[in-house]
């Protein structure tokens, strides 16, 4: 009886024997790899953002005294004319001019730290685009590597930035300010961001791992008797 059942099918055109059934991998979009490549690319966004604040130490206006604040690569002063101008340490391209060494191996770190996540974030979009298997997930493996890099880096330069502090500059506006002591100044919203950054980053080698699309069998038809 099975073998009319074939017959009856041929006739139509459709072979129904397991051999000639494609073996067929369904793509499908991961909710984790969505979230994971969305993620990636907010960090990238905070990461940048954060770098190139000016507020990573701030004074605010008290009595006569000007604010100012500092960045990695920027500070800000109230001018004389009450207008709040920012000014790149030495000018462009005089890295070398930055008040402290510890800002500078900050820079370097933090700078590091947030290409390698910017990186990590292309090759996480370009995921989306390829077929489960395999290179999927060797590319999903090398950027959550990436990322774990990327997050011990960052987190250095954070660590390092405050040793900042006891330059001569720092000392002339926020007074009798030391390594990891910010005298008359404070912490600002930039360095606060960057925190918030690495710590929020810590999640994306987790969710690189999970981040593979299925590769779905074909269903099976049922046993004709």
């Amino acid at each position: 009886m099975h073998s009319l059942f074939d017959r009856n099918w041929k006739g139509l055109g459709i072979d129904l024997s397991p051999v000639s059934l494609p073996h067929v991998a369904v793509r499908m979009f991961s909710c984790v790899g969505c979230f994971w490549v969305l993620l990636s690319s907010a960090l990238v966004a905070i990461c940048s953002f954060s770098f190139i604040s000016p507020a990573w130490i701030v004074k605010d206006h008290l009595k006569n005294k000007d604010s100012v604040s500092f960045g990695l690569l920027w500070h800000c002063s109230e001018s004389l004319d009450h207008m709040y101008r920012c000014y790149t340490f030495g000018g462009l391209g005089k890295f070398q001019e930055i008040p402290s060494s510890s800002w500078q191996t900050s820079a370097v770190l933090c700078s590091g730290g947030c290409a390698l996540l910017a990186v990590s974030s292309l090759l996480a979009i370009i995921t989306i685009f390829l077929p489960s298997g395999a290179c999927e997930r060797r590319i999903c493996t090398l950027a959550g590597y990436m990322q774990m890099a990327a997050v011990v880096i960052m987190a250095s330069g954070l660590l390092v930035y405050p040793f900042g502090l006891n330059s001569s500059l720092v000392k002339s506006f926020c007074g009798d300010s030391d390594i990891y002591y910010a005298g008359e100044c404070q912490i600002g919203w930039g360095y606060m961001l960057a925190i918030v950054g690495v710590m929020l980053t810590l999640f994306l080698p987790f969710f690189a791992k999970y981040a593979p699309k299925e590769q779905l069998s074909p269903t099976p038809l049922p046993t004709l008797l």
